[in-house]
């Protein structure tokens, strides 16, 4: 058996899940459950999980992705896929769940895809309300 393990990883300022193992019905699909209840309790916002060395997913495993998907959307949490295995990805085909998530192959564009944290985006709305972004100049 290939038990499931998470390791967590800041990147910017997003969180990469890696996960290792299989993800199927039991205390594999569970331990993906309590991870990603643990991280809404803690208030990530940009979640990646990085599938590579996902070698198995069962059905229970996909459910658990696609009910981690539709908690976090209500709770205005970004999950996103991260380098599916051939398997996966062809399970995911099938399932049609390949539609649902956005799914990456490289970890830079997966984490560029999230765009400028939410406190930036702010930070920069907020300055633009009270005159006091930077001037820049051009010639016309």
């Amino acid at each position: 058996m290939n038990e499931l393990n998470i390791t967590e990883r800041p990147a910017e300022s997003i969180l990469i899940l890696d996960l290792k193992g299989n993800i199927r019905i039991g205390e594999d699909s569970l331990n993906v459950h309590r991870t990603l209840r643990q991280l809404l309790e803690r208030g990530e916002k940009r979640i990646l999980l990085n599938l590579a060395d996902v070698s198995y997913i069962d059905s229970s495993g996909l459910g658990e992705l696609v009910g981690g998907y539709a908690t976090c959307r209500k709770q205005g949490v970004e999950l996103k896929l991260l380098n599916l295995t051939a398997r996966v990805r062809e399970l995911m085909v099938i399932t049609k769940l390949l539609i649902v998530f956005e799914v990456f192959e490289d970890e830079r564009e997966a984490i560029a895809s999230f765009g400028a944290p939410e406190a930036e985006v702010e930070g920069t709305l907020s300055a633009a309300a009270t005159g006091k972004l930077p001037r820049t100049s051009s010639i016309l």
